[in-house]
This record gives structure tokens, sequence and C-alpha cells, in this order.
């Protein structure tokens, strides 16, 4: 890896003699545009409006126009030259807790290491310094030409430098804010808080990769070897759904806890009651009881003496059969009087 940046971290009389490196890339496909027809390359040439010809690289500079027309050319010579006390060094402004930074303001990040053995220690000294007190040091360096805040902080056993914006940078966020009143009730919050543990459990922050890089990278492949890409159902699972029903999923992690709670140890009956059944063994209890009743009425029909009534009520459908009526129907009336008006329609 190569360095892109060479200076020393000074705060006080102490100065540490670092190199930059970048922290971070972006991975990714390199695409350039072509005419569609044709496949033909498109390509942006630099011309001079006044020359009417193309101008190489080193023959360009920067300039500002001024609202009134007129234009200031400033070349590589011209920015080098400005007086920048941050040029080669990380100047350091302050110490502060790295909570107080908003992270809004964070850019590029860059590792440090030490340009020379002897800064060594002093570099060490600093790391071990901030990673005991919880801060975190706001500094000014100057990174191709232009000069921007920068936050030095611990990672691991490194120094790592990180760009900041400016705070004027950053735009205001007044009026985008939810409009008018909104209430959220104590059972949204706490439900939203039980989907919040459940969704952070065995979470691995490392286990993320780019779907749709992956899925670039296919098609790339495909195109080059002149085959059709694979289609959603033969290149597996599609993109994962991440869109989530919040309160059917909350609703679903209450009852869950709910089930947990009552499965558990009986509670203590209160006095002068029976002790509760739990939750458990109620279900058992009701299938054997469902048991027990088909065999106490096989009993009762096939080991029992009939009652008067039952027989009764057994001779008068007989007869009213043997008369051509119908067998009398179960009413929540005695038997006996059943026995009776079978009995009249019988003689009649």
């Amino acid at each position: 890896m190569r360095s892109s940046w060479k200076g020393a971290i000074t705060f006080g009389l102490v100065s540490i003699p670092v190199q930059l490196f970048p922290a971070t890339e972006e991975h990714g496909v390199s695409l350039h545009q072509v005419h569609a027809e044709d496949g033909g390359r498109i390509r942006v040439k630099r011309y001079c409006e006044k020359e009417n010809r193309e101008v190489p690289y080193a023959e360009i500079a920067k300039a500002y126009e001024s609202p009134d027309g007129r234009t200031a050319v400033l070349t590589d010579a011209d920015l080098s030259e400005l007086p920048l006390p941050s040029k080669k060094i990380i100047d350091v402004l302050a110490f502060v807790d790295a909570s107080e930074v908003d992270p809004l303001l964070l850019a590029k990040p860059y590792y440090l290491q030490t340009a020379t053995p002897a800064a060594a220690k002093p570099y060490v000294l600093l790391r071990e310094a901030l990673a005991g007190t919880g801060r975190a040091a706001v500094t000014k360096i100057t990174l191709r030409t232009r000069e921007s805040l920068a936050l030095l902080r611990v990672r691991g056993d490194l120094l790592v430098l990180q760009t900041m914006l400016w705070p004027d940078e950053v735009r205001s966020a007044s009026g985008l804010e939810p409009q008018g009143k909104v209430e959220v009730r104590p059972q949204e919050l706490s439900m939203a808080t039980s989907l919040m543990d459940t969704l952070s459990e065995d979470f691995d922050l490392q286990a993320l990769h780019d779907d749709y890089q992956h899925a670039l990278d296919t098609l790339v492949a495909a195109k080059l070897e002149g085959v059709e890409p694979p289609s959603e159902e033969e290149a597996g699972e599609g993109a994962p759904d991440n869109v989530i029903d919040l309160m059917a999923a909350l609703s679903a992690s209450v009852k869950a806890a709910e089930r947990s709670r009552t499965a558990g140890e009986p509670e203590e009956p209160e006095e002068g009651k029976p002790p509760r059944k739990s939750a458990a063994k109620q279900p058992a209890a009701r299938k054997t009881a469902r048991k027990q009743q088909p065999e106490a009425k096989k009993t009762a029909s096939s080991g029992g003496r009939k009652s008067p009534e039952k027989t009764a009520e057994k001779t008068a459908g007989k007869t009213a059969g043997k008369a051509g009526g119908q067998p009398a129907e179960k009413t929540g009336e005695k038997p006996a009087k059943k026995t009776a008006a079978a009995r009249r329609r019988a003689s009649a």
C-alpha cells in the first residue's frame, strides 16, 4: 500500500512523524460509456474554446469566474504556495469526548503509521492516552491543497485520522422532521424495543455483503461469455426483503413471550383456594376426562339396571311403531308423561 501523505502530528511540543494510508476502498466493476448501437467507445476530450483544439492535461489549470465575468486562473504552483500552517503537519486543536462529535461531520478515514522508528514511543503514548480517557483529537490537515478538519482517534492498535466537514458545510434539517403532534403509546414503544432486541440477536456486521455488486459481476461475466444472464429463479434467492410489518412482528414477539411465561413453574395458590393447574398440565387433564366419559356411559348402559322410565319409554316407542306412528321425540318432559301420551294415541 502506498502512502498518500507524509508529515507529523503536533500537540504542544510533541511531534510524531507519521504517514497516511487510505483506510477504505470502493469495490465494483469499472464501467465506461459506449455507443449502444455498435459498442463504440465514447470519449471525453478537452477542447479549448478559444483555440478550438484538444489540450493535453499538463496544460490545464483551475480558475474562478466572478459574477461579472472576470476569470482568475490558478495554477498548481499558485495553490502550493498558499500560506497554510497545516501543510505538513496534523495540528491538534483540542481533545474532546468521542461521543461529542456528530457522525454527520465525518468523511474519509486514513490509517496513521509511524514514519521513523523513533516515532514509535510518542505514537504509543498518544494512543494509550486517547484510549484511556475515551477522547479523540480535533485537528487540522491539508490534503491536496485543501485544508480540512480531521478527527484523530484510536482503532485497535492504530491511530486513525478521519477528515471532517466544516460545521458550516452541514445543511440545516429544519422543517424535515415529522409535522403535527404524534403520540406514541407506552405499549407501542415497549413492543418496538422488543423487536429491536430480537433483530439484534446474533447480528454479525462482517457477514454482510453487497448483493447488487454480486448480481452485476454475474451479469458482466455472462455478457463476456456471450450467454444469457441467469434469471432470478436460476440465480437462487433474490435480494432479501427488508420491509418488515413492524406491528405484526412485535405482536408475535409478545405472544411468544407470554407462552414462555405460562409454560414455567406454577404460581403459589392463595390461602383458602385450591392450587391452579399449570397451562402445560391442563390439556392433559381435559384429555383424560374426555376418555373417561365414554367409558362411564358404556358401563351405565351395559352393567347397570335399566330404570323404569327408560323401559316405559322403549315400550311406548315400540307400540307407537306398530300402530303406524312415529317414535316419540325426546324432549325435556319426564319419560312417564311421554308414555301416557303414546298409549292414548295407540288406543285411538
